[in-house]
């Protein structure tokens, strides 16, 4: 009986979160794609995405963070029937998307200069450069496409950014394809043609899904006849208010994985190369919670509008469930194949580069074993994050997601991280401490504010 009232949420729970899901898998599949074509033109090639990504994901995760402000307030308007509040949110949500998206890239080219500092590699920096002088641009594009998507996923519209995934994704692997080998007459462009194709697609992504919600009836009237700078002060502040910590929260996850690829760096090429398998395969398993994730914040978003929090609880703990079932069997995946997985990114044919790619190899394996430890932890800490937004709750969670990350994690990464004790894997041991830290401390503060407002709501 207990069970049974979280089983039966799990069918709706997968009906909204599976497009998000499926449209998140398809950036990292792309990004898997990019890493197979990349990983053929050697170890340096494929660690110099890996450097250019790292400052890419850092800026990124500001953006998108910043983003997810809109859906739980799109949520609550909609579940209250109010289409002024909702397009005012999504207007407004929409312009400072486009503001942050420009001062975003032009935060990524000043930072260039940074590489040369950092202790990495100095045949990986080179070829990083102009990679990420092309992606750093696709930066605008990308995150006004979230403040779409974040609006269209709280209107519970979860398949329509999904449709405008998966064209661009297709593009990007054609392009990609074309450019990086100089196919079918295409100039070969390596590395810088995986960037160009990206920076396309995603400018192709955006006006997609604008098309799409331009055409529908339930989202017609909140993206046609925006008066884009006729705002509010009082919605700029509320939406900057939720955003802002939102982007924190994911700027220090996303920092301490990219600190690891800097700490790889300092280990070699074969390391970084590594660490950029393992990291890939694991942020296509991660796709999944973060899709729950959504689910999580729109339906609590939902009964947070509706006042209904015995339900608003019982739905958010249904999707926790589902979340460590699937974390549960990518793990169990990652145990059993963490010896083959790896073989994938890489030319087990090159008699040139074969002592570069058996280490590779090697180390991949040895981390993917870490990572199929930490799934549950991430899996849970990010479903329970889309939970607090649901409920508007950001402040004391950014708090936790700082002292996770940056307190407990990296310093062990930082320190197991050195060559002389346990290299890459010490690394990975402190994601996984910061990690199971985060997921801990977030659920310790779900559990306190929902029991705390059915209470209030009990006594009136």
């Amino acid at each position: 009986m207990f069970l049974s009232q979280y089983l039966k949420e799990f069918n709706y729970n997968l009906k909204l979160a599976t497009p998000v899901i499926l449209g998140m898998l398809g950036h990292t599949l792309v990004s898997f794609v990019d890493n197979i074509m990349v990983g053929q033109l050697g170890a340096a090639e494929l660690a110099a995405v890996s450097l250019g990504n790292s400052f890419i994901f850092i800026a990124m995760s500001i953006g998108i963070g910043f983003s997810t402000a809109i859906t739980p307030l799109v949520a609550e308007a909609d579940s209250e029937k109010n289409f002024k509040k909702g397009k005012s949110v999504f207007k407004h949500g929409f312009f400072l998307c486009t503001v942050l998206g420009l001062g975003l890239f032009l935060l990524l080219l000043i930072a260039k200069p940074l590489m040369y500092i950092m202790d990495q590699p100095e045949e990986v920096v080179v070829l990083a450069i102009p990679y990420l002088d092309l992606v750093a641009f696709s930066l605008v594009p990308l995150i006004v496409f979230q403040a779409f998507k974040q609006f269209s996923d709280g209107l519970s519209l979860t398949k329509y950014p999904m449709y405008a995934t998966i064209v661009a994704n297709i593009l990007n692997v054609v392009l990609n394809y074309l450019l990086i080998f100089g196919k079918f007459g295409f100039p070969q462009m390596g590395i810088v043609g995986a960037a160009l194709g990206t920076l396309i697609s995603r400018f192709v992504m955006l006006f997609f899904l604008w098309y799409i919600l331009s055409k529908r009836e339930k989202s017609r009237a909140y993206v046609i006849q925006i008066k884009f700078f006729k705002l509010k002060s009082r919605v700029l502040k509320k939406i900057s208010n939720l955003g802002m910590p939102s982007a924190m929260q994911m700027f220090f996850e996303v920092a301490i994985f990219t600190a690891a690829i800097w700490l790889s760096g300092i280990l070699g090429k074969n390391a970084q190369a590594a660490n950029q398998i393992a990291l890939n395969l694991s942020s296509m398993t991660f796709m999944v919670a973060m899709g729950l994730s959504v689910a999580a914040m729109v339906r609590v978003g939902n009964q947070k509008g509706l006042r209904d929090f015995k339900a608003l609880k019982r739905i958010a703990e249904s999707i926790f469930l589902l979340g460590f079932v699937f974390a549960v069997i990518f793990a169990l995946t990652f145990v059993v194949f963490h010896q083959f997985l790896p073989t994938i990114y890489v030319d087990l044919n090159d008699p040139v580069n074969a002592v570069d790619t058996a280490e590779v190899v090697s180390i991949a394996a040895t981390l993917l074993l870490a990572a199929a430890v930490f799934q549950i932890s991430d899996s849970l800490q990010v479903i329970v994050l889309g939970a607090l937004r649901g409920l508007q709750d950001v402040r004391i969670p950014t708090l936790m997601t700082f002292i996770a990350y940056w307190v407990i994690g990296f310093p062990i990464s930082f320190y197991f991280g050195k060559a002389e004790n346990l290299g890459s894997l010490g690394i990975w041991l402190g994601l996984l401490a910061g990690l199971s830290s985060a997921a801990i401390l977030l659920y310790f503060r779900f559990n306190y504010l929902t029991k705390r407002l059915i209470l209030r709501q009990h006594k009136n």
